[in-house]
């Protein structure tokens, strides 16, 4: 039998209803949404406006018509980030922040359009505010941040710094891709412009799917990335600056909206905080049992406060590298190793350039999968 942790990645198995509903639209409804009026694709219509509703609702925004799908949440920050900024523009993010992030401002920068100030985090990865505050300057005109870590779970304090943007009239880009579905995410209260989700993850959805929210002030000065085909104004060679077909140019992936849709009012019909309730007890277990363990170091928090069910270790015995391929081709046991597409984040933790080994808990995981694991790496280190 197979023991999945590694749903920081993907989450996975799906339940049965998002199984169930994908194919329910590739075999019986299977039209191209916004192409035509034919029944079909009328019936795709309401899939994807159903989603978009039901996106609303799970972060708290009013209004359906600024959800917009994308293929990932790469593409999401893409979008957001190179539509938005202006020559000149002062952008902050931090060094917890996943190459999808990094890699778009530092092209920018390279490029000699931005200015950009990488925030060192401690070694639980978290921003202090008041270092946050001290890089604001007189052209600081975007920041974005990953709301939680895909390497030790660490939760940033976003509220506070989504106020400190909104004093200071500075657009704020939230990336929401470990913890949308796990935590409640309130689109006010964070006080964002923006908020990236993607659909594989804790939404419970399949890959390929992923989208933003985008507020009507961010929205007048962030231009689109991809043009093309909307199905909408096609009189006209010019892209609508109407949303959401101002960013929502070729085929929609339907049947991977409506597999979001199922995650999504799984998680709801379970109740967010049971979720977090289930994988925060996991979490803890095996924190408390990777400790007992020789040789074994944990990185970020040791307790689930301020933390999803993502956690790093390492072993002073053996490679993380090697201990992941052991444990999966031995024991079945499916992790991730490496940089984790975050290489500030490691030397941020002290864990570049090997990197670590990661385990991520899902709602699908429960207590047995975790003593096996425990007993596991606990054989697997004593045979060394």
């Amino acid at each position: 039998m197979q023991i999945y942790v590694d749903n920081a990645a993907t989450s996975f198995p799906k339940p049965d209803c998002v199984y169930n509903d994908i194919l329910n639209y590739m075999r019986n409804i299977g039209g191209n949404p916004g192409r035509g009026a034919s029944t079909s694709s009328l019936k795709g219509n309401k899939v994807i406006f159903q989603c978009r509703n039901a996106l609303c609702e799970f972060f708290n925004f009013p209004d359906t018509k600024n959800v917009v799908f994308t293929s990932n949440i790469t593409m999401s920050l893409n979008i957001l980030i190179k539509g938005v900024v202006k020559p000149g523009w002062h952008v902050i993010t931090s060094s917890m922040d996943h190459n999808s992030t990094l890699r778009t401002l530092n092209e920018l920068k390279s490029k000699g359009i931005i200015e950009l100030d990488i925030i060192p985090c401690n070694e639980l990865g978290e921003i202090n505010v008041d270092d946050f505050k001290s890089k604001i300057k007189h052209n600081t005109r975007l920041v974005t941040l990953s709301h939680g870590s895909n390497i030790i779970g660490t939760i940033q304090p976003l509220e506070k710094i989504g106020q400190i943007c909104k004093e200071n009239n500075i657009f704020f880009i939230i990336d929401t891709a470990q913890t949308a579905g796990v935590l409640d995410l309130n689109f006010q209260n964070l006080n964002c412009n923006a908020l990236a989700f993607t659909g594989h993850k804790s939404l419970l959805g399949p890959q390929g799917i992923g989208g933003f929210i985008i507020d009507d002030a961010m929205s007048d000065v962030c231009s689109s990335l991809i043009v093309g085909g909307t199905g909408s104004v096609s009189s006209d060679i010019i892209q609508p600056n109407f949303l959401p077909d101002k960013f929502e140019s070729g085929t929609i992936n339907a049947p991977g909206v409506a597999g979001l849709l199922s995650g999504i009012t799984f998680i709801q019909n379970e109740g967010l905080s049971t979720i977090k309730d289930h994988e925060d007890y996991l979490t803890q277990k095996f924190i408390d049992g990777i400790l007992n363990i020789s040789s074994m170091k944990v990185y970020g928090h040791l307790n689930t406060e301020n933390r999803t069910s993502t956690i790093s270790v390492n072993s002073t015995k053996i490679d993380n590298s090697e201990l992941g391929f052991i444990l999966d081709s031995e024991y079945n046991i499916i992790t991730r190793t490496g940089l984790h597409c975050a290489p500030l984040a490691h030397q941020t933790i002290g864990t570049y350039p090997n990197g670590s080994l990661r385990f991520s808990f899902g709602y699908f995981n429960d207590e047995k999968d975790i003593d096996y694991i425990l007993s596991s790496i606990n054989s697997l280190i004593k045979r060394l």
